[in-house]
């Protein structure tokens, strides 16, 4: 139950209705429990007229047994009206905290860094987001507002029977000291029973989440009978624990209204001998057994609390270890003000390191042994070190796996160096707020993503969204004519209209390359990033897009990484990475003049060529 304080600060801008809603709880419950008392009364009185004199005056009875009659009605409809207002309040206070609670959740979540994302699962995620929220949110709710119902139900009805007959009441609840130990088990059976049940859900919703994503890649495989069975044995595991839970839900109830028939058992044993001797009169006795069944009932709900209590803390207990982890990337106590315009972007022995998975628990077996050991750490980037001048273009070429993609993420502070620094305008990028740095940065990265929205809603993602319409409409037309998408634009039925399927899966790997393009180039960054980000189109259109590209790349620091040679050939300078090394750098003329891996590259790419036309 701890891991729910967390939840207490989501109360404080609520305190107002809180309170008023607490109010109506004592006011329903003292309207309820008012009602047997007004019984006890009549009764009282008939019974007292029964022995009297057979002219006893009639009417003076009917008119009191009426009396009596309407109060209780109006009691009952007051009681109920407050029982009405208490749930309209506190169950909606707990809508509000649910979404506060989701609110923070994404904003946390969109602070966290890429490494965060490479160990965490989707499904995991979207599982919190909404099933975890939504039992927390009946723990702040619904399992308060009955708690309080419970408590100050107990404790008036609990006085008024003792008020009746304090040793019927002490015979009454000496069954209910069972209680305590059948609460604290069953509370700690149903915490850990939930918590497997929300593992399991993560799960499942991560291989639905997957299975969408890549539902072409599942049917060309003709995968989707072995999808279907591997679905269902997940499925079979999210029920057979539900059931487990269900089992231990289940016998709650029971047991306590075992508990509470015992009470009532004793209640007519001894009651009934009290009212034989006079020790309490026949209304006392029929009040005290409806006081005794209204007590019934929040015993029995306490099953209902525990249950919602502790499913709220296994899932408040998940969302805070989320909550609690740090991004590694962060902005420092006093950041550094941003450069404007082109800025020198330096890497000084720059070193970077993937973490392996043996915090995971994921290992790999040791070649020739039995013995298992932790994966380590790899080496993506070794001893790096070179200056992009302002406004100058540099392109990195390389094998695949070599660190060319790695290398531009470093600029964008995706990730930090393990070791040495990248200087922009000579300060280290770690002394600057990241998203000052993101902000003046355009990243064309080579896995476009693009949203479920308009076409011109995603070019224009990073614009201001406070810029006229015809301004957006402007700078997302001048951005799509730069990376030879307008046309294309122009020729669709809805134009920058066009609504996009999930990731953009209604334009071919060109168009979506194009469109990622001329995402980066409408914010005007002083920094661009073309991470192999035309790899998806021909040569001859990547050569035309890069050639519209020189008036876009003026007063510019670029960085172009590309798989071909002839696509770098006019940068300032040329990086060639191999094994995340440095080998050669340079100008296109003077590598190629040296024969080496620049110009091995580039005598390859042009047979592919020459193959491919004569073909």
């Amino acid at each position: 139950m701890r891991e729910l304080r967390t939840v207490l600060p989501y109360f404080r801008p609520y305190r107002k209705p809180m309170f008023w809603g607490l109010v109506l709880v004592v006011l329903a419950n003292a309207f309820s429990l008012a009602n047997p008392y007004l019984l006890k009364l009549p009764i009282d009185a008939l019974t007292a007229n029964a022995g009297a004199d057979a002219d006893a005056d009639a009417d003076a009875i009917g008119r009191t047994v009426l009396t009596y009659a309407l109060l209780i009605v109006g009691v009952a409809l007051l009681g109920n009206a407050a029982r009405y207002g208490m749930r309209e309040i506190l169950n909606g206070l707990s809508r509000r905290i649910e979404v506060d609670l989701r609110n923070d959740f994404l904003r946390h979540l969109l602070r966290l860094d890429a490494g965060f994302y490479n160990r965490t699962r989707t499904g995991d995620l979207m599982s919190l987001a909404t099933n975890d929220t939504l039992a927390v949110r009946q723990a702040a709710g619904p399992a308060v507002m009955y708690s309080a119902n419970t408590i100050v139900n107990f404790v008036i009805g609990l006085g008024v029977m003792i008020w009746i007959s304090p040793g019927l009441t002490l015979a009454a609840l000496a069954p209910m000291t069972l209680l305590p130990p059948i609460v604290l088990w069953f509370g700690r059976t149903i915490h850990n029973r939930f918590e497997r049940i929300q593992e399991q859900f993560a799960a499942l919703s991560t291989m639905v989440q997957e299975n969408l994503t890549g539902v072409r890649i599942v049917r060309a495989y003709a995968q989707e009978a072995a999808q279907a069975r591997e679905f269902d044995a997940f499925n079979r595991g999210y029920l057979k624990r539900n059931m487990h839970l269900a089992y231990v839900s289940g016998a709650f109830h029971p047991i306590m209204g075992l508990l509470t028939g015992g009470a009532m058992v004793v209640v007519l044993w001894y009651g009934g001998r009290q009212v034989m001797t006079g020790a309490i009169t026949t209304g006392d006795f029929v009040a005290f057994s409806y006081y005794l069944v209204l007590l019934g009932w929040p015993i029995i709900a306490l099953g209902w609390v525990v249950n919602l209590f502790q499913r709220g803390a296994a899932s408040m207990g998940r969302i805070n270890r989320i909550m609690a982890t740090e991004p590694a990337i962060a902005p420092p106590a006093s950041p550094h003000p941003p450069p404007t315009g082109a800025a020198a972007i330096e890497f000084r022995n720059v070193c970077f390191r993937y973490p392996g998975r043996g915090e995971e628990g994921e290992e790999r077996r040791l070649a020739g042994t039995g013995t298992f050991v932790p994966e380590p750490d790899r080496l993506v980037l070794d001893d790096v070190s070179f200056t992009a001048e302002p406004g100058r273009t540099v392109a990195v070429v390389g094998p695949t796996g070599s660190g060319k993609s790695t290398l531009v993420s470093l600029i964008a502070r995706v990730h930090d160096p393990t070791s040495g620094a990248v200087m922009l305008d000579g300060v280290p990028l770690t002394d600057y707020d990241p998203a000052d740095i993101r902000a003046r940065i355009g990243f064309a990265p080579q896995d476009t993503f693009l949203f479920s929205a308009r076409l011109g809603r995603n070019i224009a993602l990073g614009l201001d969204p406070s810029l006229p319409e015809a301004a957006l409409h402007q700078r997302v037309r001048d951005a799509s004519v730069a990376a030879d998408l307008h046309d294309t634009v122009e020729a669709f039925p809805e134009g920058y209209r066009t609504r996009l399927g999930e990731r953009g899966i209604n334009l071919s790997g060109g168009q979506k390359q194009r469109a990622t393009l001329a995402r980066a180039l409408a914010t005007d960054p002083s920094v661009l990033i073309l991470d192999d980000v035309l790899s998806a189109v021909d040569t001859a259109t990547e050569s035309r897009i890069l050639q519209g590209l020189r008036d876009e790349l003026e007063g510019r620091t670029a960085f172009i990484i590309s798989h071909r040679v002839t696509a770098v050939k006019d940068a300032d300078l040329i990086l060639v990475l191999d094994e995340g090394r440095i080998v050669e750098r340079g100008r296109h003329d003077e590598l190629v003049a040296r024969g080496g891996t620049y110009a091995s590259l580039l005598r390859r790419q042009l047979l592919e060529q020459d193959l491919a036309g004569a073909a």
